[in-house]
């Protein structure tokens, strides 16, 4: 071990002898700056010798020299100052933003005390008390705490749905789509867009329109309810938004009802047909998106269907909507959740979380009107559209030539960016190709648009200085990989993020 130690030793010994050396050599210029006795001993030494201009150049560099001290101690006290304020400001800042926090969640109780206790009143306005002074709950014997629930399971109980006989492909279904839009809503879309909108359904259940103000987000989301005609149902985000309650609802202690929400109640109702259903939060960044929809992106993340299942109440009554089990309500298969976005300063960011379970699409302008024909509304199976899907998967799965592509950009990316892609994203690629090649997409195009919106979107949280250059090779090694003029997608967001560096 001696021969060890004596080995780290002497190999470490240069490092710190030099450290010490900067420090030593540091604080022996500041000794020399400002010792004084050594500026008064060259005085002495030539004050015999100097007379008349001597005598000038003596006071002048004197004062010369307290000038320069002064500069540095004015520097040096000014640069204090100005940390000491930013600190102040910063904490002041922080305060700030903690108050606004601390005064949004008193806000939400607030909020939720005044439902409480509006739920307790009576058609005057007034609370009704028992015989012991407490609050009636309002709840009547062998009524459901779930009130509208219940009233599903009241619509449907001796309905029987119509079938639905479906025949189109995609690519017929993004053309009725973009031919009904323009020709009853007189909304205008590029057939792209309308490809990739439909495709990621195949990939994912939470859709995310990204883009700026304007371009119609909202309205496309809308625009596909009233094509399948089922009304989609429209959440506006609001920045109380902090937990599971605003999507789910919450159980009432003080009534011993469930406050039911829209969203709860139609993904109720989505288990009782074979329609699609589509649900719409929108402005969903207005709020954190992890706080409010937390426990769907988990669910939604497992694997098997089964297990999509969230816990309403903890109990069971009995006369609990006939649908929940245990309590538990099972997520529908068949009810997808289209999320708007604005990016400004009112807005919160989308983190990883959030993007890596979506599918982002971008929606930066507006197509041109056209004329269209006459399309009419029509019901979607559910169980036809994911067959689509799954023919599609069979049918135009990505070739063996383009997934070695995509382990070859993979291994470039961790080596160049220190970035991969994950299984995650491998799967929904997987999906989402296929099905936007079926809608009449090509399947470089696919995969460009993929890689762009869902890993080089990524490069923005690195250090953009670190990869400015790095972005040239990147873009060289796709047109060699790919060849010249292909995956346009990815090179004009390299390009765009060089810009901004």
């Amino acid at each position: 071990m001696s021969v060890y130690s004596e080995f780290f030793t002497k190999f470490m010994t240069p490092f710190f002898d030099g450290l010490v050396s900067i420090f030593k050599a540091f604080f022996q210029g500041l000794m020399r700056m400002f010792n004084v006795v050594t500026y008064i001993e060259i005085v002495n030494d030539y004050k015999n010798d100097l007379t008349g201009v001597g005598l000038v150049i003596l006071i002048f560099s004197i004062i010369f020299l307290v000038a320069m001290f002064a500069f540095i101690f004015f520097v040096i006290a000014r640069s204090i100052r100005t940390y000491f304020r930013y600190r102040r400001n910063v904490r002041k800042e922080d305060m700030l933003i903690e108050e606004i926090e601390n005064l949004n969640n008193d806000i939400l109780k607030l909020k939720r005390q005044n439902e409480k206790i509006a739920e307790l009143t009576n058609e005057n306005g007034e609370i009704e008390l028992d015989e012991n002074g407490n609050p009636v709950n309002g709840l009547k014997e062998g009524e459901s705490r779930f009130f509208k629930l219940t009233n599903v399971d009241e619509k449907y109980k001796e309905f029987t749905p119509e079938p639905i006989n479906n025949t189109f492909t995609l690519a017929e279904l993004c053309d009725l789509f973009r031919n009904y839009s323009a020709s009853k809503l007189h909304l205008y879309y590029d057939i792209n867009l309308i490809r990739l909108f439909i495709a990621s359904f195949a990939s994912n259940k939470l859709i995310i329109l990204e883009g700026i103000s304007g371009t119609g987000k909202t309205s496309l989301a809308y625009a596909f309810g009233s094509l399948i005609d089922n009304e989609t149902t429209v959440a506006s985000v609001q920045p109380s938004w902090r937990d599971s309650t605003e999507i789910f609802g919450y159980f009432n202690e003080f009534t011993k009802r469930f406050n039911e929400t829209e969203i709860l109640t139609k993904m109720y109702e989505a288990q009782y047909t074979d329609e699609v259903y589509i649900t719409l939060l929108d402005e969903m960044n207005i709020s954190r998106v992890e706080y409010y929809f937390a426990e769907m992106l988990s669910v939604l993340e497992l694997p098997n269907k089964k297990d999509w299942v969230v816990e309403l109440v903890p109990n069971v009554w009995e006369n609990d909507p006939v649908k929940l089990d245990e309590g538990k309500l099972k997520v529908p298969e068949n009810m997808w959740y289209i999320g708007t976005i604005n990016n400004d300063d009112s807005t919160f960011m989308i983190t990883d979380k959030v993007y890596d379970r979506a599918m982002p699409i971008a929606i930066d302008d507006k197509a041109e009107a056209f004329e269209a024909p006459e399309t009419e509304a029509f019901k979607i199976s559910y169980s036809y559209l994911d067959n689509l899907f799954a023919k599609a998967s069979e049918e135009h799965a990505v070739s063996e030539e383009n997934l070695e592509k995509l382990q070859q950009m993979d291994r470039y990316v961790i080596d160049h960016f220190r970035l991969a892609f994950g299984n995650r994203i491998v799967k929904q690629l997987k999906d989402f190709v296929p099905a936007y090649v079926a809608c009449g997409g090509d399947e470089i195009a696919g995969i460009d648009y993929l890689i762009a919106h869902k890993i080089l979107r990524k490069f923005e949280q690195l250090n953009l200085a670190y990869i400015k250059d790095e972005i040239d090779g990147f873009i060289t090694f796709l047109e060699k990989l790919y060849g010249e003029g292909k995956m346009p997608e990815c090179k004009a967001y390299l390009l765009r993020l060089k810009k901004t560096i």
